[in-house]
C-alpha cells in the first residue's frame, strides 16, 4: 500500500509517503529542493557515487511511520545539504524548512 499526504512545515505544506512494504516502510517527506527518509536512504551511495547532482537529501533513523519522520533528528546528510546548513542532529522540521527556503 503506498499513502501519500501533507505534512504542515510551519505555513507550508509538504508531501509526505509511505510505502508499505513486507517487513519494512519506506517513507519520505519532500519539500522544495529535497527530501528526508528514513534509514533506508543510501546517504554514502548519495555523498560519493552521485554527488555531482547536487541531491538535497538527509536521512532520520529508527522511525517507523510519518509522524515520528517529521518529529525525528536528522542523522545524516548529503553534501548539497550541508550547503543548505543542515547538520546532523538538527530536527527533521527545520530541515525541511531549510530545503522550503532554499533558492
Amino acid at each position: 500500500m503506498v499513502k501519500v499526504q501533507p505534512v504542515w512545515i510551519g505555513d507550508h505544506a509538504a508531501v509526505a509517503i509511505e510505502v508499505n512494504l513486507p517487513k519494512t516502510n519506506l517513507l519520505a517527506i519532500t519539500a522544495g529542493h529535497g527530501y528526508v527518509m528514513c534509514g533506508a536512504l543510501d546517504i554514502q551511495l548519495l555523498r560519493e557515487r552521485l554527488a555531482d547532482r547536487g541531491i538535497v537529501a538527509a536521512r532520520a533513523v529508527g522511525v517507523r511511520n510519518l509522524d515520528e519522520l517529521a518529529d525525528g533528528t536528522v542523522e545524516s546528510c548529503t553534501q548539497a545539504a550541508e550547503n543548505l546548513g543542515i547538520r546532523p542532529g538538527m530536527s527533521v522540521r527545520d530541515a525541511l524548512l531549510r530545503m522550503l527556503d532554499a533558492p
